[in-house]
Parts: structure tokens; sequence; C-alpha cells
């Protein structure tokens, strides 16, 4: 159906929240469509790169998947400085998580790029009341057999209600999202790689601007060693 190559664009897009809440996990489903049961924290931050096809053109994201732990908060703004787009993720089981993003959130529309894109996600959608119905996945490829007999609890500890009405006042996108089974991951991604002006967004070939490096080349800068491993896939 395409006529020819697409524009690529390339997006610097940052996840912030609490430790723990999933946004190492968010992104190895996003670029991997993988999980792990028992991941490693992160340490600084990890790079990792996946492409997202629009109807109109290629999205690149160039991720940075930023530490939760406080004693490297105050490398955050290293990551989220020229940054289009981020993520910041709550656990949906743990209130604190929430308003921590809410910090998040705060700093980057005071501290960021105007015009930033952030998409506020909820994470754990798997271990809430709602986890059976997330079963099939987000982007039809879940597991099957995920969580099973956890279906009859109900970890929720923050309502939808609430998350949405803040998204809502502060004009961020929202999401619940379950990386376990890749429920509404993919989802996320793309709603952020549409929500992005076209005006701010350079079409790139052959040369990778500031931000455009090669993985090698950006974890060679990355305070991270223990990055998954990028690939160019697309997940979309």
């Amino acid at each position: 159906m395409a006529d020819g190559p697409k524009p690529s664009s390339s997006v610097k897009l940052v996840l912030l929240g609490e430790a723990a809440v999933g946004k190492s996990s968010l992104v190895l489903r996003f670029v991997n469509n993988d999980f792990q049961e028992n991941k490693e924290p992160t340490i600084g931050a990890a790079f990792l790169t996946q492409k997202c096809n629009l109807p109109t053109r290629t999205i690149k994201f160039e991720i940075w998947d930023t530490a939760g732990q406080e004693r490297f908060a105050s490398l955050a703004p290293m990551y989220y400085r020229n940054a289009q787009a981020a993520l910041v993720v709550y656990d949906l089981t743990k209130p604190t998580s929430l308003v921590k993003a809410k910090h998040w959130v705060a700093e980057l529309q005071r501290q960021a790029s105007p015009g930033i894109v952030i998409a506020l996600v909820g994470n754990k959608l798997d271990l809430t009341s709602d986890g059976e119905g997330v079963r099939s996945g987000g982007d039809g490829s879940g597991d099957a057999d995920v969580a099973e007999g956890e279906e009859s609890g109900d970890a929720r500890k923050v309502t939808t209600l609430e998350a949405q009405s803040y998204a809502q006042e502060e004009s961020l996108l929202f999401f619940e999202t379950s990386a376990k089974t890749g429920y509404n991951v993919t989802e996320v991604f793309t709603a952020i790689a549409n929500a992005i002006p076209e005006t701010s967004l350079k079409t790139t070939r052959g040369s990778n601007q500031a931000q455009g490096r090669t993985g090698d080349e950006q974890q060679r800068v990355n305070l991270n060693a223990n990055s998954a491993g990028a690939k160019d896939g697309c997940a979309c």
C-alpha cells in the first residue's frame, strides 16, 4: 500500500517514576515484546530505541529509561532535557507512586521543553480486578495464561477516575497498562507518536541529529551498563 519510503523522525522520550513501578518492563515489552518477572533495578538510566510506523511517517523513539531510586533523582534533568515526550509511570497498587508521578509531571511542566508530550501511565493492571479483561494483551499477543488465580483478587489502590481526572486537568495523555501481559503498551507509544506536532519533528535522512546517535554510541555515554539491548523492529 505504500508508494514510497515514508519520512522518518527521531523523538527523544524519557521515562520517569518511582522505583519498581515497571518503567523498564514497559520499555522491554515495547521494544522486545518480552517480560522479565524479576528484573534488576535500573542504575542511572538505560537507553533503547524502537520504531513506530504511523500512516504518514516513521517515528524512531530514542528512549531514556531513568532509575526510580531517590539517589538518582538529581540526574533526571540530564535525561529529560530536550525530550519531546515523557512517560510518567505509577503503580496502580501503590498510591504513593501517583504522588511521585505528580511531582515528576510538575517538574517537567516547569523545566522540560515547552510543548513536551506527557503521558501518565498506571502500570500493573494485571494485579487489579480488571486483570481478567487484559489477558488478551493490548497488542493481541498477551500471555493467555498470565496471572491465573489472581483474577478474583484486586490489589488496586488508585482508581481510574482519580488518575484520569488529574490527567485531564493537566492535559496529559492517560493509559492504564500491564507490562506483564502487554495490554495497552503499544497504544501508549502510538498515542505519543500521534500527539507530537509535525512542526516539532525533524526529518532524518541518512544522518542523525544530536540526540539520534546509534544505540552503541549512546550506551557509551550512558551511566548504565545493564541495558537490555536495543533493536529496531517495529512494535506498532
